[in-house]
Formats: structure tokens, sequence, C-alpha cells
């Protein structure tokens, strides 16, 4: 079977970049920031960006497109006779469905709250009542299954339509409205009195901000953002890649990937930190911020309801721009392997997904006293563990060293692939960097990972 290809270059990159923008940009990136003394931070995580995820990234593209295949079968096509290479590819596919097994159940909840503002239920609520709003979803398995199967269902049928007429043409519609969306809210907050001092914590470096954390604390935390914030190391992107044709070198394609992703996590800054400090509220909330602070805000700004639902349905765009992209990349895997139909392959992970999401939506209410990392923990942090601490930077070091090890593809390989086509080239200059400097970077990445969990 012919492989399917991308109707259009636009359709490439926004889906990409798609996948790229989840949760990780609208949803941690501002309180990690917060967390982490703000311009100092962002400064950090646009360097690490470049150094560490552009390069990670062309060599997932490469291992795509040369080999015309999902993350199930990339490596069985690139690699030698006899390597074991492909047993990643498993373990990648694995890691798609252990992401979707909690992502899911995260856009539900964007979801969910977007009709409950658009609805006016938070109208003249209290700080205790929105607070309780939250905990109440949780609490109530019925609820959060219902929103979690709608994002399955809604999906699996974007990827049943096929490439073009599902995954290009609702991801492009959906991506220019999240852009526009966030454009406009960013442009409100700006403009909002008492604004000023948020975007100076947030745009201008401040050193002695940062004292009291700790310069080496703020760069790793910048370099984890900065390395997991593309969902690269378990083919995410190499599907996409798979898609590709030969007419432009990967380089200038990922750039591209890359400056979006950036341009929406710092425009989500814009959007929260001018809020937060109009309105006397301390950006480094964590987790709740998005749910129990940033409600509180909308309550309190003129026309609320209003933005807030426009918040919330941006929040929803971006986890479902994630949700169709590794959805695909599910689909291709089971096709691939299987030869199933789109159409079979859709229902049969409807179910599977389905079910594989219970385990996240019952550790908040039925399963509470599971704590699988220690106290206050739930199955949510478990499975974001297994992928953000193993599959992701594991999987980043095993593209790393099969695109530059004589043991696996190899350099020249990958340097050919990468800078076939128009645009800009890889230079072969950097093969030292990539060869040992960024693999050990990324063994550090996975160890700190591991410490900050396992010794807390």
């Amino acid at each position: 079977m012919e492989r399917e290809k991308f109707k259009s270059r636009l359709g490439f990159i926004l889906i990409s970049a798609g996948c790229a923008i989840g949760i990780g940009n609208v949803w941690r990136f501002p309180y990690v920031v917060g967390n982490n003394g703000g311009g100092c931070f962002v400064l950090f995580y646009i360097l690490f960006l470049v150094i560490l995820g552009l390069p990670i990234l062309t060599m997932e593209f490469s291992v795509g497109r040369a080999s015309q295949q999902s993350i199930s079968r990339s490596f069985k096509a690139l690699e030698k006779k006899g390597q074991y290479w492909h047993l990643h590819g498993y373990v990648g596919m694995a890691g798609n469905y252990i992401l979707m097994m909690f992502y899911t159940t995260v856009a539900g909840w964007m979801l969910r709250y977007f009709f409950d503002m658009a609805k006016g239920d938070f109208t003249n609520a209290t700080t205790a009542d929105v607070q309780a709003h939250f905990s109440d979803m949780l609490n109530v398995p019925s609820e959060m299954i219902f929103w979690t199967v709608i994002v399955i269902i809604l999906g699996f049928l974007v990827c049943s339509l096929g490439l073009q007429n599902g995954v290009e043409k609702i991801s492009k519609t959906m991506m220019i409205a999240l852009l526009i969306i966030m454009v406009v809210l960013a442009i409100n907050s700006i403009f909002l009195d008492g604004s000023d001092k948020g975007l100076y914590f947030y745009l201008v470096p401040d050193f002695n901000r940062i004292k009291e954390i700790g310069l080496v604390n703020v760069i790793v935390a910048a370099m984890n953002q900065a390395f997991f914030t593309l969902s690269i190391g378990m083919g995410s992107m190499a599907i996409f890649g798979s898609y590709l044709g030969k007419d432009r070198s990967l380089l200038g394609e990922s750039i591209n990937i890359v400056a979006l992703d950036t341009f929406v996590a710092i425009v989500s800054g814009l959007i929260i930190f001018p809020s937060c400090f109009a309105f006397g509220v301390n950006p480094d909330q964590g987790p709740s911020l998005i749910f129990v602070t940033l409600p509180n805000i909308f309550i309190q700004m003129p026309g609320g309801r209003i933005w807030g639902s426009c918040f919330f349905i941006f929040m929803a765009f971006a986890a479902f721009s994630t949700v169709i992209a590794v959805f695909e990349n599910i689909m291709s895997s089971c096709m691939d392997l299987w030869g199933w139909s789109r159409k079979k392959t859709a229902i049969v992970n409807t179910i599977v997904i389905i079910l594989a999401s219970l385990p996240c939506i019952l550790g908040f209410n039925l399963l509470s006293g599971f704590h699988p990392l220690g106290d206050g923990t739930s199955v949510l942090d478990l499975e974001d563990f297994m992928i953000s601490n193993l599959i992701l930077p594991i999987g980043s070091l095993i593209y790393t060293l099969f695109c530059t090890s004589k043991y696996g593809w190899g350099w020249d390989n990958y340097i050919a692939e990468v800078n076939l086509g128009s645009g800009l080239k890889v230079p072969n200059k950097i093969r030292i960097y990539c060869k040992w400097i960024l693999p050990l970077i990324t063994l550090i990445i996975i160890v700190n990972g591991l410490i900050s969990v396992f010794f807390k």
C-alpha cells in the first residue's frame, strides 16, 4: 500500500507543531516559569530548546522519513541485520498508549471547563466555590468518564477520515483558531491595569530573583522543560516525517515547528502572568493555576465569562491537537503491523483507550487511596512519570545513538536524509556534539528525573 502524504507543507508544520503544542505548553510551562524566577528561566528554556530539542527532533523526523514507517517498524527498516534497535519501536508504541491513558482525561477536564465557563457556572462564585468545583469534578467517576469518552471518540473519528481529509484538515483549522484565540487573550491580559509587573517578571531576566531558588535548579528545570515540550522520543514526530516528501531538508522544517511551539508557550505566559499580577495572585500556584487560580481571576475580570470561555476552548484545542497527533501514530503503528484498515483500527483503539483511561479516572476517587509514587501521588502521576521520566528521555537517547553511532543507522545516513531537499542543512561539524555531548546531557536529564522522584 502506498504511503499517505500531506496535502501541503503548512499541514505538516501545523500538525507536527500541534503534537508538540499541548498541555505542557499552556499548563505546565507557566507554572514552571512562576516557580523558577520568571525571565531567567525563559532565557535558559529557549537556549536549551535550540541546543537539545532541535537536533533530536531532526533525528526523529529523519528516521520516520527514511523508513516511511511508524515507530513500530521504522527502526526495523533501517537497522542492520541482527541488531535490536527495533525493540524500542514496541516501547515507543506502548508509550503512545500510556500517554493517552491520562492525557485524554486531562483534555476532558479542559472541555468540561469550557462548557461550565460558557454556561455561567462560575458567575458570582467565591474562591471556595471554584476550589470545590474542581474537587467535585474529580470525585464523580461518571462525569470524568463522559468527557474522556467524548475526547477519545472525537479524536479517533478525525483519524478514521484519513490523513488529508481528517487529520490534516481538522488539525489545520483547529491550530489556526488556537493561534488566533490565544493572541486575542494575550492582548486582553497585557492591557489590564497592573499587568506591567507581570510582564516585567515574565520577560525581564533578573538574576537576583533566582538566588533563593538556585541557578543550577533553574538551569535544570529549563533543560527538562525544553527537552519534554517537543514530545520527542516515542515516535510521535517520526510518524509525520514518514508522511513527508523529499523536496525539503528537515532542519528548516524542524526550526519552524520549534519556533511555533515556543511561540505558543511564550504567548501562554503573556495570557497568564499579566492577569495574575493585575489581580494580585502569585504565579507559582503549580498545577492548580489553571483550574482554581485562573477561574477566580476571570470572575473578577470585566467580561470574564467570555474571556474564561475563550481560554478554556484554547486549552481544549491545545490538548486535542496532541490527542489527534498521537492517535494518528497509534493507528499508523497498528496498520503497519497488522495491515488493518483505518476504520477497523479506529474502532478497536477507541475501545482500548477508553478502557485504558479508567485507572487514571478512578485514581481521583474510587482508587484515591492508591499512592504509587508515595504520599499524595495518583495513577496519573505514575503514568506521567513513565512517559516524562522514562520513555521520552530514554527514547530520545536511543534516537540520538541510532543516528550517530556506527552500530546504529549511522551519522552518514542521518546527514544524507536530514539534508535531502532544499533548505537549511545540518553542518557536519556538529557531529562530535551530537555523538558525545548530546547523549551525555540526555543521560543527565534521565538520572536527574529519577532522582527527583525517588530521592525527594
